[in-house]
């Protein structure tokens, strides 16, 4: 059983690892409707008590799903981390974002309906409206904390200057944003501040995408976002594999696997992390469940670095149609 730790100064106390439900829904192509609840069960069973999802995942499937998941569970038991904004059409096109305050009111209320509850443990836009204020997003969360319909207020994909300006008008719980080997950019900028202002990190992608998994080869479908990514097309693939496997070697003489290493090596950055394990299956959660214990010496972590550099993937980690919607990339 993981323990839980309050390690946010304005959130919840959490375990060293975090569910996605994403890909239960959305974005990887079909997933077992009865394997996604059993791996829900399971990850609850093994400790961990935070559930990421977001309004649009399945266009509300997503969340109907965890409601399902959690008919038998005491609600106080689960921390729902949910994201909003993101429009998409009846296609499944995202068509931008939406953070006025009227629409964070409409959005909360859907999603409580779907989720079947009467509040959300942290609620976040899931990318900056950037004709809209973050004051005014942000506030009109504030208001559903008052309310009691929301306990925390988080972000995602933002950059420093708008992590400070949220946080001046009500404290943030934590910053989700994409955070593994090949992925560094929150280093220079973000990471700091985030630190600087006693807010968490929910550290998504750490495997990024399945491609440092250690599972992934060239041979594998690229259903749903893979076949968009440029870190999964041509010339890019080839390198960044050819990464796994310097990183293959060094799991084997620390005796883990790929996909362990690498969400270890998040984790290490700091007890602040939280990595979001994107498990859809309860082998690849049990998988990722054995790097929670994994501790990792000085001597491994450097070893780790020097089969992945930073800065060494090739691809950018968004198609740059998706880029120019994030916040943290400008």
């Amino acid at each position: 059983m993981l323990t839980h730790r309050t390690i946010w100064a304005h959130g919840p106390a959490t375990p060293p690892l975090a569910l996605g439900c994403m890909g239960m829904s959305d974005m990887y192509g079909p997933a077992d409707r009865a394997e996604s609840i059993a791996t829900i069960h399971a990850a609850l069973d093994a400790g961990i008590n935070v559930l990421d999802t977001g309004d649009f995942y399945g266009m509300g499937h997503n969340e109907m799903l965890i409601a399902e998941a959690l008919k038998e569970r005491r609600r106080e038991d689960v921390v729902l981390s949910v994201k909003f904004g993101a429009v998409r059409g009846p296609d499944g096109a995202f068509l931008g974002y939406d953070g006025r305050p009227q629409s964070v009111r409409n959005f909360v209320a859907y999603s409580l309906k779907r989720l079947g509850t009467d509040y959300i443990d942290i609620y976040r836009p899931s990318r900056l409206d950037s004709t809209v204020p973050i004051e005014e997003t942000v506030g009109a969360i504030a208001d559903l904390v008052r309310q009691g319909y929301v306990r925390h207020i988080g972000l995602s994909e933002v950059g420093a200057d708008t992590i400070r300006r949220a946080a001046a008008v009500h404290p943030i719980s934590d910053l989700q944003i994409e955070y593994s080997l090949i992925s560094r950019g929150i280093e220079a900028a973000i990471l700091p501040t985030c630190r600087e202002l006693g807010i968490g990190i929910t550290a998504y992608g750490v495997l990024s995408r399945g491609l440092i998994s250690g599972h992934w080869s060239k041979e594998t479908s690229n259903a749903g976002f893979r076949a968009m990514s440029p870190r999964f097309q041509g010339p890019n693939l080839d390198h960044n594999l050819a990464l796994v496997e310097a990183l293959r070697g060094v799991a084997a003489r620390i005796g883990a696997s790929v996909a362990q290493v690498a969400i270890a090596w998040v984790a290490s950055r700091g007890a602040d992390i939280v990595p979001v394990i994107g498990a859809r299956r309860r082998d690849r959660l049990s998988e990722s469940l054995g790097a929670a214990g994994l501790v990792l010496s000085g001597a491994e972590l450097s070893a780790i670095e020097a089969a992945v550099p930073a800065g060494a993937a090739a691809g950018e980690r968004y198609p740059a149609a998706l880029l120019a919607h994030m916040d943290s990339e400008k």
